[in-house]
């Protein structure tokens, strides 16, 4: 007998139901999320029929937490259902609108026995992959925080402290306001009264503070003349009430900075010990931070994408087609992995200062009338292509297979 396994997850409990083939009930249960509640979910499956030969798949409506990560350990397939398509099932099968943490988990599992060639099977990646995932997603939070927490900063400022922001501006990488030299010099002089009567030593002295070493004295000059610059200035009392709110927000900008360093270095150390490391840094434009960002949405189950057009649809960089009658769209996907977007972008535009043919492509899709970003998933699109590639044969970035010179255009090609 097929059975199939629907969990209605929820933070205090799970209920569970087990369908035949033909959709009838076979067993019902509440368990709490504890060693003692897996214990009754896997003797439930047993008396089911559960086997290592034939184990029961199970559909969840999330891809994380405890009870997945279990589930996984058992190596059961397990496949992650999206809410949304759960609440459209439930249409499908009452028209009532009624709604019940138990019928919640008989839909799950008549997704499986109806439509699990539709839904993808969570990965089977390696113990290490998914910790790379846990370090990379981590490290882009506390970047994307960082960026939050400066723009504060620099909104607070631009109100009563327009010397500090001149002081920095024009500056080149992370955003000025983010760097040690001004988040020491923003801790001694908070507001324009303290930064006006700063004199060369203390500027100095919080510049090595921040970790600067070699030009301090042309960056203490410099700075010890921005901020005696004349602006205007709020009220005496208003611009101590600003200054230690500007002193509250470097407080949170200094610890979203230790973390993005802190989180760079352990995500970097776990990531050169995977066996693909050589193969994705290989790859022009790929470096220790964006490779292991790659692999962390990739994950490293070979099976987990039928081909290169599945992993290219996952990243958001394939266009999608929408036909009706007689019109016909193709445009960009806007469901997508976000973050594997996000870094492919980053390892697009850091491609076309390092690799020639990537440059060319860029320049051509450019000329053809694209913009920015579009020229930008079209490189990435056809880079992600390349890694698979090389991930699935096990080798390593080769320019000449990846760029093979394009045949010579002659007038009878050109007229074909």
């Amino acid at each position: 007998m097929v059975v199939f396994c629907g969990i209605d997850w929820a933070e205090g409990h799970h209920d569970i139901a087990l369908v035949d083939q033909t959709g009838a009930l076979i067993a019902k249960q509440r368990i709490e999320e504890s060693v003692a509640g897996f214990a009754a979910l896997t003797e439930m499956l047993a008396a089911a029929g559960d086997s290592p030969e034939c184990p029961v798949p199970v559909a969840i409506e999330t891809p994380r937490g405890l009870l997945v990560a279990a589930l996984l350990a058992t190596g059961r397939p397990v496949y992650a259902i999206n809410p949304m398509a759960v609440a459209r099932y439930r249409e499908r099968i009452s028209v009532a609108r009624s709604k019940s943490d138990h019928a919640d988990a008989m839909a799950l599992a008549n997704i499986l026995r109806t439509d699990a060639h539709l839904h993808r099977q969570l990965p089977g990646d390696s113990d290490l992959a998914r910790s790379i995932t846990v370090l990379a997603r981590a490290h882009q939070d506390a970047i994307w925080r960082r960026g939050s927490r400066t723009n504060e900063l620099r909104s607070l400022l631009r109100e009563y402290y327009p010397a500090f922001l001149n002081a920095f501006a024009g500056r080149r990488g992370v955003s000025p306001l983010a760097t040690s030299d001004a988040r020491a010099l923003l801790a001694i002089a908070p507001t324009p009264a303290i930064g006006a009567k700063l004199s060369r030593t203390r500027i100095a002295a919080a510049l090595r503070r921040g970790g600067r070493q070699r030009g301090i004295t042309a960056t203490t000059d410099q700075l010890h003349a921005a901020l005696r610059t004349p602006h205007l200035r709020q009220p005496d009392l208003v611009e101590q009430a600003m200054g230690r709110q500007a002193l509250a927000l470097l407080a949170a900008l200094d610890t979203e900075c230790r973390n993005v360093d802190e989180l760079g270095l352990a995500l970097t150390d776990a990531f050169s010990q995977h066996p693909d490391y050589a193969i994705i840094t290989s790859f022009p434009g790929l470096g220790d931070h964006t490779g292991a960002k790659i692999l962390a949405e990739l994950g490293d189950d070979r099976t987990r994408f039928a081909d290169a057009r599945a992993v290219k649809a996952y990243a958001g960089s394939a266009p999608v087609t929408r036909a009706s009658g007689r019109s016909l769209v193709v445009s960009h996907r806007r469901i997508k992995n976000n973050r594997l977007a996000a870094t492919g972008f980053i390892w697009a535009f850091a491609s076309i200062a390092h690799n020639e043919p990537a440059n060319t492509l860029y320049r051509r899709r450019r000329n053809h009338g694209d913009r920015h970003n579009a020229a930008l998933r079209h490189l990435f699109n056809r880079m992600l292509g390349q890694l698979h590639h090389c991930l699935q044969t096990n080798q390593p970035y080769n320019p000449t297979n990846a760029w093979p010179t394009p045949p010579t255009q002659t007038p009878e090609t050109l007229a074909a």
